[in-house]
C-alpha cells in the first residue's frame, strides 16, 4: 500500500480591476519562492471554510475585505508528489485600499503580462485559468 500524504489545501484570489487586470503578489525575498510572482491566499487553518480562510488570507495579506458573494471559484492546480492543492477563485468586488502587510509588491497585470512573470509551480496553470477570463474564452 502506497504511503498518502495528508493534503494541505491552499486558497488564492484573482482579483480583477476595472482595466481588464489580474493582482499578483511578489513573494517576499526571504521566504520560499522569494521574489516570484503568484496569487495572494494562504492555507486553509483547521475548521475554516475555504471562503473564509481565503478572506482571512486576503485580509492578512493585502488589508482588504473580500464579499463573499463576488466569490466564485475558477480553478485548482496540484503537483504530483506533492500535498499542496490549491484552490483558485475570482472576486471582482472588495472594501478598503489595498496594501502589502507582509512585504513583497503587488501589481496589476494583463493576460499577456502573465507570461513574463516568474511563478512558483502551482500558479503557472491557475494564470492560464486567468488569462481565459481575461481574454473573454471563459
Amino acid at each position: 500500500m502506497q504511503n498518502n500524504p495528508t493534503l494541505v489545501w491552499v486558497v488564492a484570489a484573482a482579483l480583477f480591476d476595472g482595466d481588464g487586470r489580474v493582482l499578483m503578489q511578489q513573494r517576499p525575498a526571504g521566504k520560499a519562492h522569494g521574489g516570484l510572482w503568484e496569487f495572494p491566499g494562504g492555507k486553509v487553518e483547521a475548521a475554516e471554510t475555504l471562503e473564509s480562510a481565503l478572506i482571512r488570507e486576503i485580509e492578512e495579506e493585502l488589508a482588504i475585505r473580500l464579499d463573499p458573494a463576488a466569490l466564485a471559484p475558477l480553478s485548482f492546480a496540484a503537483v504530483e508528489g506533492q500535498p499542496h492543492v490549491v484552490l483558485l477563485y475570482t472576486c471582482r468586488q472588495w472594501c478598503g485600499t489595498l496594501a502589502c502587510q507582509e512585504g513583497g509588491e503587488a501589481g496589476w497585470f494583463t493576460a499577456d503580462q502573465l507570461d513574463g512573470l516568474a511563478m512558483p509551480p502551482l500558479d503557472r496553470p491557475l494564470a492560464r485559468a486567468v488569462q481565459n477570463v481575461l481574454n473573454g474564452r471563459i
